[in-house]
């Protein structure tokens, strides 16, 4: 699973995830927007940094960078950099750098020529495994916590989130959000399953038949051979532990074509 990838496309989407992340309620989110930053007449390439929308000299920037593999040479990188991006754009007054790790173990020890740097208020480091029962009051933070799920658990899991989100957002628009959000770390982390197998797992056929992602869906099928597709999706939805009325719902299928496919397999 790329997990930068799907950081930055969850920043992008929802920047108020960053900044619950970070423990920091007092900002805006609207205020910024998420952005990848090519450094001039260089190699170097940020991926992941909020600038404010309206450019201003109070506000700092983040600079973020999500670090799911040991890297002995990172904290070189990160701040060589930071600089030069403050070297060439000179405007920036107040920055803060925030690293996203999984755990602490993936935290280099070549950390000594910036000390200080991270020790102060300027770098925080965050480790998902760590944020205990911050969770328990933050859905966007408990989702977040969803991508360092074990296979095992994940599934499980998501359903958990789904139902606590049905409780806890009057809004339907921000319901829909969270359930696609949490779709999409899924797909991201079982690339092997369909869309459909996984709105059929997480037993959500209804509200993911309200969904863009299952628009598009429907597009595809209007296409010659979607429905035999869907036919062979069967036993394994079958083999899953889902009834033949659920694996025909999730499919818009029959129960007797569902039946059909699981005696043919």
């Amino acid at each position: 699973m790329r997990t930068d990838k799907i950081f930055y496309s969850l920043f992008q989407a929802f920047p108020s995830i960053f900044f619950a992340i970070i423990g920091d309620t007092t900002v805006n989110p609207n205020t910024y927007e998420f952005v990848s930053v090519e450094l001039k007449e260089t190699a170097f390439r940020i991926d992941g940094v909020f600038v404010p929308v309206t450019e201003t000299i109070n506000e700092p920037v983040y600079f973020v960078e999500v670090q799911f593999q040991l890297d002995s040479n990172f904290y070189r990188r990160l701040f060589a950099e930071i600089f030069l991006y403050l070297r060439q754009n000179t405007s920036v007054k107040f920055w803060r750098a925030v690293v996203i790790y999984p755990n602490q173990s993936l935290d280099p020890d070549d950390q000594q020529p910036y000390e200080l740097l991270l020790e102060s208020p300027q770098v925080q480091r965050i480790y998902l495994d760590q944020l205990g029962t911050v969770t328990e009051n933050s859905l966007q933070l408990a989702v977040v916590q969803l991508i360092i799920e074990s296979e095992e658990t994940a599934i499980d899991r998501g359903r958990e989130l789904i139902v606590r989100a049905r409780q806890q957002l009057a809004d339907e628009a921000t319901n829909k959000q969270i359930v696609e959000l949490i779709e999409t770390i899924l797909l991201y982390k079982f690339t092997h399953m369909s869309r459909e197998e996984l709105a059929a797992m997480l037993g959500i056929d209804d509200e993911f038949k309200k969904t863009r992602m299952y628009q598009s869906i429907k597009e595809e099928g209007l296409e010659e051979g979607k429905v035999q597709a869907k036919l062979e999706a069967v036993p394994r939805l079958l083999g899953l532990g889902l009834s033949v009325e659920q694996v025909a719902r999730a499919l818009d299928l029959t129960v007797e074509q569902v039946q059909q496919a699981a005696q043919n397999h």
